[in-house]
């Protein structure tokens, strides 16, 4: 894909040069993303893997067969530890990098991986979750910021939308995981324990990774920071962006006080800017993704196919339509913009929703057959949401925040998205069991609803612009127009 300068941004185009930035041109950076998106494997993997063991766990305990509430624990679980990980996540990145906190995520996930394979009883299985949960969270805080950080503005979207990319691909590996682990012994102990391997690759391979350029420019070394940025960028390009970070350096010294999370809620441009974050990334739970992620096999097999297997295999498709979702999501979020896309994924949401929702209220009025609307729902429900929901709320949170505030602020709407991701899992079960399923869907649409406007009111367009030039969006949006001498926040709604 090729990405052109957005105007009024630093860029090849700017300098004179006849060149472009391109997804591919440069293997260092794609590198970098890969390895740092391997943090994304692991939380699609937990998310995916779940929802097939939870039917073999069922089988060997019975009073988890016997209690939603434990099921909804087991799965829940590594929420709570998400939660935490992703609170604590904000802080470990700024105060000791992004690489340490990397290693950090991947270690406590093994740890959790093997304390699962090897559980007695159920609730040794769910320390194991937590344990696992806690280096999601702190995954999920420092991959996008780490590729974010090490990515041209003008392919920020792509790169961060790998991450997402290897999400939904960690998902669609554990489908074909928990398939291939179906008729051996200890069927849920594989499936849960294999999940240390990818952590134990990304451990071996971020050891020869450098830290995140900017990280070390603010915090550490300037020289380490250039070598690693003359990877990246040409001498011009190079310069342009050492000019930047040594105003964003300068602006920090000047801050009298060290940076607090009451500051979010003080700072009026910080406040508005955190509120679009958060509120993508609780949107993006609340419209009831990982419901369908978590216990896609428990659906199929509410609509009618009894079958473990069939319902895994069908759950696999979901999956594989997840994955392919994000790939047209890695294009069109550099080209048609993170707003338009989100807006357009919501809209096709709230229609699959409803699909979903009518398919179970035939089921539940005694319609036969009724099973493949169902499926049909859950495939286009996917469809819609990989390319624009699923990468969106993680692109804009890798970028809305100025470099002081950004562990911080991504840390705490991680924390944010994890929180709504513990409450409709915890909730759905017990929800469907209480309203029945086709009210629990239409209520996940009504909330879509409200997502859509949410994002048409408060999310401005940040395609191709530097950080810089994002952070000026929301100084305009606190204090006029007239903040700057061209209004960046009209110029990224007309875009």
């Amino acid at each position: 894909m090729t990405i052109e300068s957005f105007p009024g941004s630093s860029g090849y185009i700017d300098a004179g040069v006849d060149k472009k930035i391109t997804y591919f041109s440069n293997t260092y950076v794609l590198g970098l993303t890969v390895v740092a998106g391997i943090g994304g494997l692991l939380f699609g993997y937990d998310t995916g893997v779940i929802s097939g063991a939870l039917l073999y766990i069922r089988d060997e305990f019975e009073a988890v067969d016997q209690s939603s509430f434990l099921q909804e624990t087991i799965v829940s679980m590594a929420l709570v530890g998400a939660m935490i990980g992703a609170a604590g996540g904000g802080w470990i990145n700024d105060a000791y990098g992004r690489k340490r906190a990397t290693l950090l995520a991947d270690v406590v996930f093994a740890l959790g991986s093997f304390v699962m394979a090897l559980a007695p009883d159920p609730y040794v299985l769910i320390f194991g979750r937590f344990l696992v949960g806690l280096g999601v969270g702190v995954a999920s805080v420092t991959a996008p910021m780490y590729i974010a950080e090490a990515a041209p503005s003008e392919i920020r979207g792509g790169l961060v939308s790998t991450n997402v990319l290897m999400i939904t691909g960690g998902q669609f590996l554990s489908y074909l995981v928990n398939l291939a682990f179906t008729e051996v012994p200890g069927t849920w102990r594989w499936m849960l324990g294999v999940a240390a391997v990818p952590a134990i690759v990304q451990f071996l391979l971020m050891l020869l990774l450098p830290e995140s350029p900017r990280w070390l420019y603010m915090k550490k070394s300037k020289s380490e920071a250039i070598v690693v940025l003359s990877k990246i960028y040409d001498p011009f390009r190079l310069e342009e962006e050492l000019d930047q970070l040594s105003s964003a350096l300068e602006e920090e010294k000047q801050r009298k006080n060290a940076i607090s999370y009451l500051d979010v809620f003080r700072i009026k441009e910080i406040r508005l800017a955190f509120f679009a974050g958060a509120g993508l990334q609780a949107f993006q739970q609340f419209t009831g993704i990982n419901t369908v992620m978590y216990y896609s096999p428990t659906i199929v097999q509410m609509a009618g196919f009894r079958s473990n297997q069939l319902a895994l295999l069908l759950s696999l498709m979901v999956a594989l339509m997840n994955a392919a979702g994000t790939v047209v999501g890695i294009h069109l979020i550099d080209h048609s913009g993170r707003r338009k896309l989100a807006l357009s994924s919501l809209f096709g949401v709230i229609l699959s929703l409803i699909l979903l929702s009518v398919s179970f209220f035939l089921a539940s009025s005694g319609f036969t057959n009724v099973g493949w609307i169902a499926v049909l729902g859950l495939t286009l429900y996917i469809a819609f949401f990989a390319p624009g929901m699923g990468p969106v709320p993680w692109t804009v949170n890798s970028e809305i925040y100025p470099e002081s505030y950004r562990g911080t602020c991504s840390g705490m709407s991680a924390t944010v998205n994890w929180i709504s991701n513990l409450i409709v899992a915890q909730s759905f079960l017990s929800v469907a069991d209480a309203v029945g399923t086709d009210w629990t869907f239409l209520i996940l649409a009504g909330i879509a609803v409200a997502a859509f406007v949410f994002v048409y009111v408060y999310v401005p367009e940040t395609k191709g612009l530097t950080f810089d030039e994002v952070e000026r969006i929301w100084k305009e949006r606190a204090w006029g127009s007239n903040y700057g001498s061209e209004s960046l926040l009209e110029k990224g709604v007309e875009s």
